[in-house]
């Protein structure tokens, strides 16, 4: 950063100092964990010679706080990923079940922005599609902070609610589909060109529950990407231009992760309906009745506290699969 120059590039000075940020978060965190591992044997032999309950109890406490550091410190040390450090793009769509999967995906977008809050990230809705009887057809929400691609990753796929569905008279159990799909921002460092010949544009009138913030024109943006099919929208940035840009970050975004996870070359070979891998198979059950259990398939984690699941309470899941992930990746090579 010292070097003559070093801010005639603004995107790549941006991008140093986010690098930076993020290792300075590391290292503080390692010296805390350090300090308080070399504090907490002194303090147990002060509460051991007074007799000190509270002393005592307020060590614990400590124990705890120093135990959950480490957990989190862990799990940075498993983003290692190229794009682990960006911020996210998650899009969620209500599959099979009817207005109960339009319900579950309303469900879901709490969910996760609850985590967003507790990590203190933040988020921004893109594009939100409600139903006419209730929850959403779909949204898409940009969430900003540090690893927010590379903690969210993981929840990519299809999840699966089987509950006693309030939609129905008869309280049968209903069991309903969502897909969740997340990809990187990889905003002004992605440098693709994408054909405009391979593109359909088309604007239409923003949807939403209304007020200042909806624009009356028409304002939103679809694009269809021909050769593979894919769709993105936006519809909530204030003008029909900013929503284009938006959307068409968001296309090059999806197109180059798809390329590099087919080792394709250029976005020009990717051929066919390949949006539809982003629902894959089933990793979640979440089962609110007759019993309560919210179980990770492709590492066994579970718990049957779904309401704290369902407040954002998803750490557990996001660090089993990275560390499988490691794992796996260590079992290779």
């Amino acid at each position: 950063m010292t070097e003559s120059g070093f801010w005639d590039n603004p995107d790549e000075a941006q991008s140093v100092m986010k690098d930076k940020k993020s290792l300075e978060a590391r290292l503080e965190a390692y010296r805390s964990i350090e300090k308080g591992m070399k504090e907490l044997p002194e303090l147990m032999d002060i509460a051991e010679e007074l007799e000190d309950a509270d002393e005592a109890r307020s060590i614990v406490r400590s124990w705890e706080s120093l135990k959950e550091e480490l957990e989190n410190l862990k799990l940075t040390t498993l983003l290692g990923g190229k794009y682990d450090m960006y911020d996210a793009i998650l899009s969620i769509h209500a599959g099979t079940g009817g207005v109960d999967a339009m319900d579950w995906a309303e469900m879901l977008e709490r969910m996760y922005m609850r985590y967003s809050e507790k990590r203190g990230f933040r988020v921004k809705h893109l594009d939100r599609q409600d139903d006419t009887a209730a929850g959403i057809k779909s949204c898409t929400i940009h969430i900003s902070g540090d690893n927010a691609y590379g903690l969210l990753k993981g929840e990519t796929g299809v999840h699966r609610l089987v509950r006693i569905s309030p939609f129905n008279s008869m309280g049968k159990r209903q069991t309903s589909f969502a897909s969740v799909e997340v990809i990187p921002d990889m905003g002004e460092s992605l440098a693709v060109e994408i054909n405009p010949q391979d593109i359909k544009v088309d604007t239409y009138r923003s949807s939403g529950a209304g007020g200042q913030s909806v624009n009356t024109t028409d304002s939103a943006v679809r694009i269809t990407h021909l050769p593979t099919g894919i769709v993105v929208t936006c519809q909530n940035e204030r003008s029909q231009l900013r929503n284009r840009e938006v959307a068409m970050g968001i296309l090059a975004s999806k197109l180059t992760k798809i390329a590099e996870e087919e080792h394709k070359e250029n976005l020009n070979e990717l051929k066919g309906d390949v949006g539809m891998a982003t629902w894959g198979a089933q990793i979640r059950n979440y089962v609110f009745q007759p019993y309560t259990l919210v179980k990770d398939t492709r590492t066994g984690v579970e718990t049957a506290n779904v309401n704290s699941v369902m407040d954002g309470d998803i750490d557990m899941f996001i660090r089993a699969k990275l560390s499988k992930d490691a794992a796996d990746l260590e079992g290779t090579n």
